[in-house]
């Protein structure tokens, strides 16, 4: 992944509308997995449309530098 802010918001800009996998870190040891829709991205986060069937919330939003610090995992479906 990208190694500054600005590369990260880019290269998720050119993926606004496609399917991923958000893995997140959820405490000690665990992590949990998450599928929706890139959906759109702010300045300073980006919201995720959550698959329904899986999750019992619409939405989630993330921070940049989650991506960066390595708290969260986005993995795109190809």
């Amino acid at each position: 992944m990208p190694t500054s802010l600005a590369n990260i918001k880019n290269k998720l800009d050119s993926r606004i509308g496609e399917k991923l996998m958000v893995i997140a870190q959820a405490g000690r040891k665990k992590t949990t997995e998450r599928h929706g829709i890139l959906r759109e991205t702010y300045p300073a986060v980006f919201v995720v449309d959550l698959d329904q069937n899986e999750n019992s919330f619409e939405r989630v939003s993330y921070s940049y530098t989650d991506i960066l610090t390595k708290n969260i995992e986005v993995d795109f479906d190809e």
